[in-house]
């Protein structure tokens, strides 16, 4: 292959990850957006303040050093004690009973919170909400995943699979693939940074087509996989937990789509599906001939990347893990001076 050659499939590649293709949507209804268009040309650094990706950084920085000394730092933050408090005085250090109770806590947090949005915005505006919303789900998030990734092998071994190739291959596929479901909503990362003011948005293209709620069946998927190379009790019952959470969330989704978009958030439920290609295999969804332009995107071959990167961090997940397990109790943190 010639050097002139290699420069257009590089070129090629480049065009297709920075700027997006319009697939064929006449047989849209119109009524929804079209997800995960990117044009890099749209984009800048811009100066602080701005709707920018300068901005973006600034806002992220702020939130992840929050989340660090407030939550995550033992010696000022209160993450230890909020699990010392679930171990100690209420599940007496049974690790079934704490993922239990994180699996009760998170979604009432999470799912409370997005549920209070409408109220909450008229009260403090969208942008505050979206910080009200997001810092108490970081730290929990934070915790749940560390203290998963600590005791995945507490409990009654069934199986142990882990080490085994095979096993392993196909658990990274699907936890992989998972990972193409689980983000399709959060595309527009300024406005999960508050950035950009956040909106509830009716998606009609890309992974809707396929399933109506992704993140459920991508959480499905990461989760059979995990439990497809480790059989314990504990990652049993915390697996259930978040598919439970995901499950719980289709309901209460397809609530707040109905109260922010009304009648076109119901013609599009009834050209969706919650099974994967059920609207399609029954004609209610007519996918475009060329609907690969939906996935060939910028924002998807970012997740790609991230995932890629996060499995490749696995080692240093599980050292952070035990660094935190380690660590110990320090009680209390950086804000009990102020209320002392």
């Amino acid at each position: 292959m010639s050097t002139t050659e290699n420069r257009d499939i590089v070129n090629q590649a480049l065009k297709i990850a920075t700027t997006s293709s319009l697939s064929d949507r006449s047989n849209d209804l119109g009524i929804g957006e079209d997800a995960a268009l990117f044009d890099i040309d749209n984009e800048k650094l811009g100066a602080l303040g701005e709707n920018q990706w300068l901005t973006f950084l600034a806002a992220v920085g702020t939130i992840l050093t929050a989340v660090a000394v407030l939550w995550i730092y033992p010696a000022t933050g209160y993450g230890d004690d909020f699990l010392h408090f679930l171990e100690t005085d209420i599940c007496n250090g049974n690790s079934h009973l704490v993922t239990l109770a994180m699996g009760i806590i998170f979604p009432i947090v999470h799912s409370g919170l997005a549920s209070a949005r409408p109220y909450g915005e008229k009260i403090v505006g969208a942008r505050v909400w979206r910080v009200i919303f997001a810092f108490p789900s970081l730290c929990l998030a934070f915790t749940w995943i560390t203290y998963f990734i600590s005791h995945a092998h507490d409990g009654i071994q069934f199986y142990d699979l882990s080490q085994n190739p095979t096993a392993h291959t196909i658990a990274w596929t699907i936890n992989y693939l998972s990972f193409f479901l689980l983000y399709p909503s959060v595309f527009n990362l300024k406005e999960v940074a508050a950035v950009e003011k956040p909106k509830v948005h009716l998606w009609e293209t890309g992974m809707i087509r396929i399933t109506r709620h992704p993140q459920y069946i991508g959480q499905f998927m990461w989760s059979v996989g995990h439990l497809a190379m480790v059989g314990t009790s504990f990652t049993a019952l915390t697996m259930v937990l978040l598919v439970g959470h995901h499950y719980f969330a289709c309901w209460n989704g397809d609530r707040r789509l109905l109260a922010e978009h009304g009648e076109n958030f119901l013609k599009i439920k009834e050209r969706t599906s919650v099974i994967p290609f059920k609207a399609v295999i029954e004609g209610r969804q007519i996918l475009p001939e060329d609907y690969y332009k939906e996935l060939l995107r910028g924002p998807y071959l970012v997740i790609g990347i991230a995932t890629l990167g996060a499995y490749f961090a696995h080692p240093y997940m599980q050292a952070g893990s035990a660094l935190v397990r380690n660590s110990g109790f320090t009680e209390g943190g950086i804000l009990d001076a102020i209320f002392s």
